[in-house]
């Protein structure tokens, strides 16, 4: 990135299981659908040079999970990781607050929804025309160009869209 632009890929976790009821909803693995979109999200992220040099994601196992896959694609950058509890079920704006925090030029937000999907709606200045984009599917990710020094210059209206992918096996 080259100084003054930050980039963002907003990334809602893939598919998760339901097959234990009584299982928390913060230990959900991925099902199978979602290992695949997982996958394949991270060797799309690799194939158009989005490569996240720090990632900010939910402590819930989907959401690692979700990572943990992706990269496992022949991704070339190791970020800094950092799992955050607050990120759980985050609405926009915590999930906002903790994105004026990060520190990387390009970062990735591995979240849930509602609260990703409002998120991406409000950072955008025009949203992509995608009816996808409203839904927010499950591994639907966002890649949004700043033209801010710092995170912390972070605003609603201020993102440039770049790219929207939703895996195949979620459109």
């Amino acid at each position: 990135m080259t100084p003054g632009h930050r980039r963002l890929i907003l990334t809602r976790h893939a598919k998760s299981s339901w097959d234990d009821p009584a299982m928390a909803d913060h230990d959900r693995p991925l099902n199978t659908r979602g290992t695949r979109a997982a996958l394949e999200l991270g060797h799309w992220l690799h194939s158009r040079g989005y490569e996240p040099d720090e990632l900010l994601c939910s402590g819930a196992l989907r959401t690692r999970e979700t990572w943990s896959v992706a990269a496992a694609a022949p991704l070339e950058v190791t970020p800094k990781i950092k799992f955050l509890d607050n990120l759980y079920h985050a609405g926009p704006d915590v999930m906002l607050a903790v994105l004026r925090r990060a520190t990387g030029d390009c970062v990735m937000m591995i979240g849930h929804n509602p609260g990703i999907g409002e998120l991406a709606q409000r950072l955008v200045s025009r949203a992509p025309s995608r009816p996808e984009f409203l839904k927010y599917p499950t591994a639907a990710t966002l890649v949004v160009d700043f033209e801010i020094a710092d995170w912390s210059e972070a605003a609603p209206g201020r993102g440039s869209v770049l790219d929207f992918f939703v895996p195949e096996s979620d459109r």
